[in-house]
């Protein structure tokens, strides 16, 4: 059974893990931002026997990406310590937007943006 204390870590390991799976869009923008600074991923809720289940927001309802987060989520996830299974479920895309990207995320883009218009102008 895990404790309090145990599901917290675990719970940061878990977005740890989510977020090292970089989101394409993101990547094609020349900004790579991981599924949680990218505010796709809405919870992660534990159990008292380790099973995991991951609440994915999507960018939209045409994300043909979902296949490989959801593999990629397992198999990351299930190699923590204390996971037992996991289980992602992704919602219809239809409310994500670019708020829910996290600060630091927002000023690792603003940053690529400013330098993409400074090199543009010389």
């Amino acid at each position: 059974m895990l404790e309090n204390m145990d599901r917290s870590a675990l719970s940061l390991l878990i977005r740890s893990e989510l977020d090292a799976i970089k989101d394409p869009c993101s990547l094609a923008s020349g900004v790579p931002l991981g599924l949680d600074e990218m505010g796709l991923v809405d919870d992660v809720t534990i159990d008292d026997h380790g099973a995991v289940e991951v609440k994915l927001r999507l960018t939209s309802p045409f994300c043909h990406m979902i296949g490989f987060f959801t593999t990629e989520a397992e198999r990351r996830v299930s190699s923590l310590p204390g996971v037992r299974s996991v289980s992602l479920i992704a919602d219809n895309g239809l409310d994500w937007s670019p708020s829910r990207i996290s600060p630091a995320a927002q000023a690792k883009r603003a940053a690529r943006l400013a330098a993409m218009h400074g090199s543009a102008t010389v």
